[in-house]
Order: C-alpha cells, then structure tokens, then sequence
C-alpha cells in the first residue's frame, strides 16, 4: 500500500510545466505512431465486446463456452506470427466478442437493475484508464516498471482467496476484500503495461495487436470490478 500511496503522492507534487510536458516529448515519432494504433485497435475490440455483450443479450450466449472460446483465441493469437496481421486482428477482436459474450450475464443484470449504472461504470472504467495511461506517458521512462512484481503479488493473493473461497465457502466481507484488491490491482497494471508497452516499443517491438490485447485486458478488468461495485 505504501507503494501504490508514494505513487500518488509523486503524482500530486509533480507540476504540469514544460520539463514535465518533455518527458511525453522523449517518445520517438515511431513510438507515438506505434501508442495510437494500440489505442485505435483497443477502441475495436472495446466495440467488439460490447458487440458480444448485445448477441449475450438477444441470444443468451454467454457462459463457460464463450470463456474458454476467448482463451482459445488469445492462444492462437499468440501462437500466429507477426507477419500474419490481419489474421492476428481477426484474432483479437474474436476474443474481445467472446469475451463480451462472457460477461454478458453481469451487463444483462446492470440492465435490469438501473442501466444508468452501465453507462456509469464504463465511463468511470474510461476515465480511470485515460488518467493513469496519461501518467505513465507522461512519467519518466521505466518509473513505474517495478510495480510490476508487486502486482503480481497481488494477482497470486486474488487467485488464493478465490481458492479459498471455493473451498471453505465464501463470505460478504470475503468478497468485497477481492473485489477491492482486484480493482486495485488492474488499475495499477494501467500504468504497469502503458510504460511496459512504451519501454518495449523504444527496444523494437512494435507489436500492437499483442498491445492491444493487453490493455484489453485491464480494461475490462477494471469495469467488471467497477460495475459490481456500483450495485
């Protein structure tokens, strides 16, 4: 905690002036073009998954299928190579559709309950990915790369008391306590993954679909967290 809180308060002493402003200056030209078509191919897959949400909805689609369908996918995506783009989108916004159609049931229930809070946690999930991106681009390089091992801590703590849960029987506090530490988490592998994409972009590795995908991931992370929340 006292990490992510140090996070924080450099962020609040940190003054938005030029010297800051150059830090985003040291991006390459090719790195930049490289942020906006990740960016671009995240905005599809976002559409895709709401894409698949909506068959959930009409259809009833979503469940252990349409889940183990989206690892499948994002198997095979990293199996083909990179010379294979177009199929490697393909790829990506299969498993975004299939995805979606995976928390369909969750976004099926916001709808009947208040569709307000839906459009409430989207643009909550929005606002959180473009201020903690926007500070790890604007952040020095490699600043916030060794959150990393701490996040992943945290992602082994999640999967124990889940573990746990399954076992023993879960309990409110129990599950509060998860869904709070996996926010946390996933909001943390914002800024973790931005810098990490921007550092392995400067080496070469100007794969965006495989990007893409990984900002994806803490994207919908974060909603289905927040939108449970929201309740």
């Amino acid at each position: 905690m006292d990490t992510f809180s140090s996070f924080f308060d450099s962020q609040s002493r940190s003054q938005w002036n030029y010297n800051t402003l150059k830090n985003f200056l040291q991006i390459s030209p090719i790195v930049q073009t490289h942020l906006k078509k990740v960016y671009m191919t995240l905005c599809c897959a976002l559409v895709a998954s709401a894409f698949g949400a909506y068959l959930h909805i009409i259809w009833n689609i979503g469940g252990y299928l349409t889940t183990f369908a989206c690892f499948g996918a994002i198997i095979w995506l990293h199996s083909t190579p990179t010379c294979q783009e177009q199929k490697r989108v393909s790829l990506l916004m299969a498993s975004a559709v299939f995805e979606g159609a995976s928390i369909g049931p969750l976004i099926d229930l916001a709808i009947q309950i208040d569709p307000s809070v839906l459009v409430a946690a989207f643009v909550g999930t929005a606002l959180a990915f473009a201020c903690f991106s926007g500070a790890a681009m604007l952040a020095r390089r490699r600043e916030y790369l060794y959150l990393g091992g701490l996040l992943s801590s945290g992602v082994s703590m999640l999967l124990w008391l889940h573990f746990a849960a399954s076992i023993f029987g879960g309990s409110t506090a129990l599950f509060k306590m998860e869904i709070y530490l996996g926010l946390l988490v996933f909001v943390g592998y914002m800024v973790v993954d931005t810098q990490d994409i921007i550092e392995k972009a400067h080496l070469g590795d100007l794969d965006y679909v495989k990007h893409a995908l990984t900002l994806f991931t803490d994207f919908v992370a974060v909603f289905v967290r927040i939108l449970i929340i929201m309740y």
